[in-house]
C-alpha cells in the first residue's frame, strides 16, 4: 500500500508542476488569457495542496 500512495503523490507533484509549467508557456506564446491562466494555476496549487495533505503509509500504523 505504501508504493500506492508514493504513486497517488508523485502523480500530485507532476500535476503541479505541469500546470505551473504549462501556464508560462502559454503566457510566453499568448495562448491563453489571464482568467484562465489563473484557473490552471490553481489546479496546479490544489494538487500540490492535496499531495502535501497525504500521510505517508507507514505513519497510518503509529
Amino acid at each position: 500500500m505504501e508504493k500506492f500512495t508514493d504513486i497517488i503523490k508523485l502523480i500530485f507533484k507532476a500535476v503541479a508542476l505541469a500546470m505551473g509549467v504549462g501556464v508560462v508557456v502559454l503566457m510566453i506564446m499568448d495562448a491563453v488569457s489571464a482568467e484562465n491562466a489563473i484557473l490552471l494555476l490553481g489546479v496546479g496549487l490544489a494538487c500540490a495542496g492535496i499531495e502535501r495533505l497525504i500521510k505517508p503509509a507507514s505513519s497510518e500504523n503509529k
